[in-house]
């Protein structure tokens, strides 16, 4: 018996070690993987905004065909030179707001739809019939099929950003210390609403690309977002 109980004991014991590392963990973790996230994703957009402003618009080497059919609403009716003018400061501004973690959510949505526009115009593939078809355009390079491993993988890890914000070692964290406004911020609530407000991210994030996926997912925010309002069921 008192072998067993010190098995338990020494069990527990391990238990507890491992629960304290994790936890420790975590609390480390709200300082580095926010700021890993928003230097790496600044660092992607910085360059290929830099890369637009220091060379020539290829948005206008295409021709007004193919570019209407290949960017989707509304920017296929903007000129060329407005997409690129957006496309361009959009990659440098969004960038610069990560790297300082100011408005972190907004800059990480922004650079969600940048990055999906960016794929239904030149990464998605042009027509599929099937998932495993679908599945042959998740490559870097362009082998008749489409390319979009690179921005999904974007899409991925602007993701935690956009729910998250920008983590302990930024202005925002800053401002909600100043302003002590903390406390009620880690008050985290669940339930249907917090769905909604999930689903309206993917929702916004797809219906460029596939636009039956994206109204669909919107459709299904809208209702979780307000089933709770009107039955009174939070």
């Amino acid at each position: 018996m008192g072998s067993l109980a010190n098995q338990s004991e020494t069990n527990m014991a391990v238990i507890k070690f491992y629960d304290n590392l994790t936890s420790q963990l975590r609390a480390s973790g709200d300082w580095v993987w926010p700021l890993g996230l928003r230097l790496i994703m600044a660092y992607e957009f910085w360059e290929a905004g830099q890369s637009k402003l220091n060379g020539n618009n290829w948005f206008a080497e295409i021709p007004w065909a193919d570019w209407q059919i290949g960017f989707p609403f509304p920017f296929n009716q903007l000129p060329v030179d407005l997409n690129w003018m957006f496309a361009t400061w959009g990659e440098l501004v969004f960038a610069t707001m990560l790297v300082l973690g100011v408005f972190t959510r907004f800059a990480a949505i922004s650079l969600v739809v940048i990055t999906m526009v960016a794929t239904a115009a030149v990464h998605w593939p042009a027509e599929w019939n099937s998932l495993a078809e679908l599945w042959g355009g998740y490559v870097i390079t362009s082998e008749g099929a489409g390319n979009y491993k690179l921005p999904l993988l974007f899409l991925i890890m602007l993701l935690p950003l956009v729910f998250y914000g920008g983590g302990k070692l930024s202005i925002d964290h800053l401002w909600i210390n100043m302003s002590r406004r903390s406390a009620g911020l880690e008050d985290r609530t669940g339930g249907l609403q917090s769905a909604g407000l999930a689903l309206f991210v993917l929702g916004l994030a797809f219906v460029w690309v596939e636009p039956v996926w994206g109204f669909s997912l919107l459709a299904a925010s809208a209702l979780a977002i307000l089933i709770p309002e009107i039955t009174g069921k939070k």
